[in-house]
């Protein structure tokens, strides 16, 4: 693909351009955990966003999208958020880097990508990630990769309208290859852990839904994490998110939450020692235990976080009869996209057979299946 999105470049803009992808990832467990500064584990995958890029000398930054085969050009003077939609997760990162005081010179930029859309393998935050690290790396802007993070993320805010946390960011731009991230999302450190997939393979069951509640509902999850936090801070003044609630706090303080608020805190809660246990399992190379904190992430996203779905619920409860998939969930923002399924290698065939016989999209389809392999994460590749 990269090397169809260069010729498209040279043809369309007469010069030989630099290129560059960032990753989509994956989660192995830790969901709705970024944004209440708890703990996450992600990974990045060989699914990319691809950029071709080049300084044009002109006062213009001009865009064309692979995938749509759509143009869109404005002047370096006047960068707003637009009416058309994907190039606001570009015009996203530039106006980060503006406010920042950097000058940004008008450039060239053809992109595309294979990270599916709207599967919960974060396609957005592949091209917020990819765009910030080809501009940094090609007019030397003097970013760390952490920053880079930030500078997505915030573009995510400002100009797409959603208040994610930074764990798709951190994770295109921050991958390593064989390796999955315990991320600490309140003071920003990780700890890589191999995954050893010499018996395992990750594979993600695309339900064929679109997840077209998630804005709007990450959004109200946000304000209902919140909601409790406030609750808990009339009694314990120094809180200031979920991670400094233990589960404790909140059983004491039951009574003063409605049913939904105390669902989400301590779903929250609980999913933060997931986390941790999962960590510890890898070290001890437990897959059974990993397995089985997927499964429980899964039922309490379900239950208590209520982001799940039918087809989604569906999928995981056909993992749950055969004795191959160690571990099963809903990845993602929810309400649609991928499960993550832990298979043992040799019976990814079997699997593969078992998934198409017995479930179906909304469309009457067989469903999109992907093997991931774990790899780095943003990087120049001319």
């Amino acid at each position: 693909m990269i090397e169809r999105i260069i010729d498209l470049f040279m043809e369309r803009f007469g010069h030989k351009p630099l290129a560059f992808r960032a990753p989509g990832r994956v989660n192995l467990i830790g969901e709705h955990t970024d944004y209440n500064n708890g703990f996450v584990m992600p990974a990045a995958i060989n699914r990319y966003a691809y950029f071709a890029v080049k300084p044009n000398g002109q006062n213009l930054y001009r865009f064309h999208a692979f995938d749509f085969k759509k143009d869109y050009t404005t002047n370096i003077y006047q960068i707003n958020p637009s009416k058309t939609h994907w190039a606001n997760y570009l015009l996203g990162v530039i106006a980060q880097m503006v406010s920042d005081g950097k000058d940004i010179p008008g450039f060239d930029c053809v992109f595309g990508g294979d990270v599916p859309m709207g599967a919960g393998m974060s396609s957005s935050a592949a091209i917020e990630s990819g765009l910030a690290f080809a501009l940094n790396s090609m007019y030397n802007l003097g970013y760390t990769r952490m920053q880079l993070a930030h500078i997505s993320q915030m573009a995510e805010h400002q100009y797409a309208g959603v208040n994610c946390g930074i764990m798709d960011q951190f994770a295109s731009l921050h991958g390593k290859e064989n390796h999955v991230l315990q991320l600490d999302c309140r003071i920003l450190e990780y700890v890589p852990f191999e995954l050893d997939m010499a018996k395992h393979s990750i594979i993600l069951v695309n339900t064929g839904v679109k997840h077209s509640l998630a804005s709007s509902e990450y959004n109200k999850r946000r304000n209902e994490c919140q909601t409790g936090v406030e609750v808990i801070k009339q009694h314990l003044p120094v809180v200031s998110s979920l991670r400094d609630i233990t589960l404790n706090n909140l059983n004491e303080f039951k009574l003063e939450f409605n049913d939904v608020v105390w669902n989400r805190c301590s779903y929250v809660g609980e999913e933060n020692e997931r986390v941790i246990a999962a960590g510890n399992a890898l070290l001890n190379h437990d897959f059974a235990t990993f397995g089985k904190l997927m499964y429980q992430s899964h039922y309490g996203l379900r239950d208590k976080y209520q982001v799940s779905c039918s087809e989604l619920d569906q999928l995981v409860e056909i993992t749950e009869e055969l004795d191959y998939v160690v571990g099963a969930r809903m990845m993602g923002g929810g309400f649609g996209g991928c499960t993550i399924n832990l298979v043992k290698n040799d019976y990814i065939d079997s699997f593969v057979e078992v998934i198409n016989s017995r479930y179906k999209t909304p469309e009457g389809q067989s469903p999109q299946i992907i093997t991931c392999v774990i790899g780095n994460g943003a990087e120049q590749l001319t």
